[in-house]
This record gives C-alpha cells, structure tokens and sequence, in this order.
C-alpha cells in the first residue's frame, strides 16, 4: 500500500484476500481477549472485528507492543478499532491481521451513537484524520440494527456447568467490588440454578464445615440489590489479568464469556476467568438475553417459582410443616426480607450440623440447642433448633441412635457409611424459619434465625 492509500480504509471482504498486503481497517469489536505477556518480551491481545461488508465470522487482529499499557484497552465490546498499516496474514486457513509495533497504530472508539468522535485510546503511532468521522458514524448507525451472528457456538445456563469444565456463559453481573488481596471480585447470575453440589468429607469434619456460609458474604444492604431467585456466582479472575483490563464489567449489564472455567470453592461454583477467556459483542436487544430475562420474570410470577428447580417435582417427604398454605420463599428472601423478625417457609438442604455427635445435640438438662447450616439455590444461612423447636422437630424423647438416624437422613449419609471420606447428597426438604434478634440497639446486626412448626418424619 502506497503513502497515497494512506488515507483509505479497505472493507473486510477486500483485506481478506490482501494477503501479505498492509492495509488500513475500521470495523466493530464483537469479541477481544485479555493483554497478555508473551513468552517473549512482548504483550498481546487479540480483538476479532466485522464491518458492513462482512458480518461472520469476522476476522481476528493480533496486536503486539512492549509493554501492557501501550495495548488497546477495550472498553466493551461492540466499540470501535481503527487499524492502520497492519499485515493480513493466512495460516492454517485462518486469515488474520498483525499489528507491528514498529510502523502499525490504533485508536478506540465507544459503538454508542452520540458519544462523540474523541478516540478513549490510542497508539502513539496514530494521527486522526477528518475523515476518520464518516466511518465512525457510518459503523454507529449499522451497529444500531446488527445481531451477531454465534453460528455453531453454544452457550451453557448456570445450572448446566460441572466442576473443571471450560464453557460459554451468559450471565449479568449483579455487583462487583474488590477482594482481600485488592483484586477485582464480580458476582454473576442468569436465573437458573446450579447442580446442588455432592459433599465430600469425613463427617468428624463437619464442625469445620459447619462454619462456612460459602462464597456470598455480602452486606445486607447489597445483598437487597441482587436477585431473590437463581444461584449467584463468584467470578473471579487469573493472576495474568492485569485490574486495568477489568474496566469492560459493569454492574447490571449481561455479558458472553467464552472459554471460562468452572471451579469448586467452599462447596460452591465459582467462575474463573483466564488469560485465554474472551469477551463477546452482546446487545440488549439480543434475542438469547431477552428470552432468559423473560424466563426469570416467568419464574417470578409463578407460585412455585421460588422452589429450587433440582427439587421438582417436590422436596422429599423428610420433614413436614405446621404451615402448608403459606407461600415458599428463598433463603435470600429471609436474609433480604424488609423487617427484622418475620416468619418464612423455604425449600433447602441441611448441608451442616453442629455438634455433630447427636449425643450433644441436648444440655445436660435436655434442652435442645444445635445449629443447621441450610443452603439453597440462592444463598446459605445458620438456622437453630432449640427447646421446644427440637422437641418437635426430633421427636419425643429419642435415643440416641435415633437421633444419629435422623441425623444421617437429613444429611444425607447413608447408614453403611463410616467415618471415612464419603460422598453425601442431603434430601430436599421444607421446613418453616423465623428471624429474631439478640440485641434490641442492634437488631439487623444482632439477627438470627431459627426452625420451627418443623418435624423430621424419616429416620430409616
């Protein structure tokens, strides 16, 4: 390409086959990776763009530069990318475009019609031009209208993911905020829920295990923000991540991620993204997100709507209830409900007890008092049996092997198993809570709940 052609971007249908050409492009970013180090001295990201002229499968721009800062810093997909003088190459029959360091330029511009003609990045090399607008604005108004095309790509709900498994994910993220260590922590959801997970420990674990509320400890006054329905995910990120390139997740907005891991932390799932995860173009209006929008608000609609899916047809008939009339509510409805003290009937497991030795689940004066660890799709919360609550709840007067049997029923530990790692999946069951508080000066923050109007029918 001559300095003539400098002022000419060439459509993608027309650089496709201008192999071993330098070429100028602009086009649409339906999907970029995360900067990355090379094994080299280099970092490199890729960003896949379309245009006009060619809508799928789009091709890919390799881009390489000395240091991490000096990559493009994709805001979002569905941005603008202006390439200048980059080497359109073929191997292994894929055609894609190289950006050298030494005479190549970029510049970034927001997809959204109306946001201007500033470019938010840019490469040292790049110098604007007047008549770069046009094809902005050109590229705003189709981008308006376009639907990406995902051909043979599939994306998985959250109930569908399994542990050490790569997938594609829709989801919307709920919150983000910082984590211990200063990194990024988002928390994702789709409306679904995910497998109940199988517990693997020794049952003299169980104190330990009984500790632990799983991976949404939030405040109250975030946890009101999020969803009171489906199973809320921890998304993380790798250490080759750099935090400036975290800039694309925004609160309430759906994204694809494409090639995520899927991870077990604290007997829950949890979302890892990785140096070779990307991000897809999405809209609002995208036909995928409006139908799994839908389907929640269906779900909310429905009386048994907040019943946890992996419990259908019903909750086994381990426990009954005092209260069969009143509504099902999920354990982040209880943690988010508007009053302090309230009552609540809800479908759960009983993934915890504490003490686990029944022979301790009464005072010397046999008074009841033990603490369930209950879960659900939503969230996990510690719940108590005490006095006349245990009372009903166990049974008059059992032994002690029966209440080691009722025990082992309602987590799910099967009578041929001994203390040994084991395998265990707790039933399904209902049963009615009550929230309290300890401290009248401090009634949200001294809040506790506890069962009642609940009876453990099955010991065998």
């Amino acid at each position: 390409m001559g300095s003539g052609d400098d002022y000419k971007f060439m459509e993608i249908r027309d650089a496709i086959v201008a192999i071993n050409m330098k070429v100028n492009l602009i086009g649409v970013i339906i999907e970029f990776g995360f900067p990355r180090r090379t094994k080299g001295t280099d970092c490199y990201c890729a960003v896949k763009i379309v245009d006009q002229s060619h809508q799928t499968p789009g091709i890919t721009a390799n881009i390489f530069a000395e240091s991490l800062e000096k990559l493009p810093h994709v805001a979002s997909a569905g941005d603008i990318i202006q390439l200048s003088h980059v080497l359109m190459k073929i191997h292994q029959g894929e055609i894609y475009a190289v950006f050298n360091k030494k005479f190549s330029s970029f510049a970034l511009y927001e997809g959204k019609d109306g946001s201007g003609f500033l470019p938010y990045d840019v490469s040292p090399k790049f110098r604007p031009r007047d008549l770069d607008k046009m094809f902005i604005l050109s590229l705003r108004d189709w981008l308006v209208g376009f639907e990406l095309d995902e051909g043979s790509t599939s994306f998985s709900f959250v109930r569908d993911i399994k542990e050490t498994e790569h997938v594609n994910l829709i989801c919307k993220i709920v919150y983000m905020c910082e984590d211990a260590n200063n990194g990024t922590l988002a928390f994702v959801w789709d409306g679904t829920d995910a497998h109940p997970i199988s517990i693997d420990t020794k049952l003299t674990d169980e104190i330990s295990n009984a500790q632990q509320l799983g991976p949404l400890v939030l405040p109250r006054d975030v946890l009101c923000t999020l969803p009171p329905v489906g199973s809320i995910l921890r998304l993380i990120f790798d250490k080759g991540i750099e935090k400036q390139s975290l800039s694309m997740l925004n609160t309430g907005k759906w994204m694809k991620f494409m090639n995520v891991l899927c991870e077990m932390q604290v007997g829950s799932f949890q979302i890892v993204v990785t140096t070779f995860s990307k991000l897809r173009y999405t809209s609002n209006e995208d036909n995928i997100i409006q139908l799994r929008q839908r389907s929640y608000e269906e779900r909310l609609a429905s009386i048994l709507g907040r019943v946890p899916f992996w419990s259908f047809p019903s909750p086994l008939p381990t426990t009954e209830v005092d209260h069969n009339n009143e509504p099902f509510t999920t354990l982040m409805d209880v943690l988010t409900y508007s009053k302090v003290t309230a009552k609540f009937k809800c479908v759960i497991r009983v993934i915890a007890i504490y003490p686990f030795q029944a022979k301790d689940f009464r005072s010397p004066e046999g008074t009841y008092r033990v603490r369930l660890s209950l879960e659900d799709p939503t969230a996990r919360i510690h719940a108590f049996l005490y006095a006349e609550d245990g009372d009903k709840f166990f049974g008059d007067d059992p032994s002690i092997d029966v209440l080691t049997r009722k025990r082992n029923k309602l987590l799910g530990v099967s009578a041929s198993e001994t203390n040994e790692a084991s395998t265990r999946n707790p039933p399904w069951v209902q049963c009615c809570l009550k929230s309290y508080y300890l401290d009248k000066q401090d009634a949200w923050g001294s809040r506790q709940y506890r069962i009642f109007g609940t009876r453990l029918v099955a010991a065998d």
